[in-house]
């Protein structure tokens, strides 16, 4: 219900800026998690003031376009960020330019949905969940087991996740979820980079920056909430195994036994249950209604 509540409102802040089309929405309609919804979401949010946002604001972004597109006969990057020079606008030279078309075309990368998905599906099956203790000469813990522990996170046990969780909330832990860059960077490099133009080494480093500062840090507070949140479903299903059988079981064994749940204005709740725990009879009754209500009880 939650993920159907979102998708539409999605739908319509998107349709608000007048950019929804068709197959968005249909991408929207088929996102299976609310994480893949917020990846389409993003490309539309409104941001906070970021290095992109004051990159644009200079005029920027038409520079961000032209060497993002990296066609054959792109110009030479430096070359063409010198037209963009502009004191007015607070761009006094072209290596600025560069660096504020750089930060444009990251957050562009950042936000394409594909990329996301692919990355939080890498981190799920390679990261690795990794803590230390917060303090240089950590004092002995129920925790000491983590002050140096690294897990595969698809093998990381529920009981693991919500000890380093609450050693962490202790300040006892300090908690990260790692996976090796070389992994990551030819995948994106793949997706970004177009051999062999002019601007490639650009768009590189613009890769390199967005995910350095921009998706690892978001693809990391997801894997940590999906992590705990699988731990606390698991913890509440072994919570529950355990309880069925305990309220389950006959109150006093070979015996016939009648429980009271006891009330004033709303009565007693009587109940009435055989040696196997079978219930016999169930009733309401109200000793405390003055003389008639405690007789009938009895």
């Amino acid at each position: 219900r939650n993920l159907q509540t979102r998708r539409e409102e999605v739908k319509h802040a998107i349709e608000g800026q007048g950019k929804l089309t068709d197959e968005l929405a249909a991408a929207i309609d088929a996102a299976a998690t609310l994480a893949e919804g917020e990846d389409l979401y993003r490309p539309y949010k409104q941001k906070r003031r970021t290095r992109a946002t004051m990159a644009k604001e200079k005029g920027l972004e038409p520079l961000a376009q032209v060497l993002f597109a990296q066609e054959r006969d792109c110009p030479e990057p430096l070359e063409e960020a010198a037209r963009y020079v502009d004191p007015d606008k607070g761009v006094e030279t072209a290596e600025e330019a560069l660096q504020g078309a750089s930060g444009i075309v990251a957050e562009w990368i950042s936000d394409d949905a594909e990329i996301r998905k692919l990355l939080r599906d890498l981190f799920w099956k390679k990261g690795s969940l990794c803590s230390v203790a917060a303090a240089k000469e950590p004092e002995d813990s129920v925790y000491r087991l983590y002050y140096d522990f690294r897990t595969p996170v698809s093998r990381a046990q529920g009981h693991q996740i919500l000890a380093i969780n609450r050693g962490e909330r202790e300040e006892l832990l300090k908690v990260s979820v790692e996976l090796d860059r070389d992994l990551v960077l030819p995948m994106l490099n793949r997706r970004a980079v177009k051999p062999g133009s002019r601007s490639m080494a650009f768009v590189r480093a613009a890769v390199e920056d967005a995910y350095d500062r921009l998706i690892e840090p978001s693809v990391e507070r997801e894997t940590r909430n999906r992590l705990t949140e699988e731990a606390d479903e698991g913890a509440i299903r072994t919570f529950g195994l355990n309880l069925k059988p305990l309220l389950m079981q006959p109150p006093v064994k070979g015996k016939v036994t009648m429980g009271l749940d006891p009330g004033y204005r709303m009565g007693c709740k009587v109940a009435v249950v055989d040696p196997t725990g079978k219930v016999l009879d169930t009733t309401v009754v109200y000793p405390t209604h003055g003389e008639r209500g405690k007789n009938e009880a009895i």
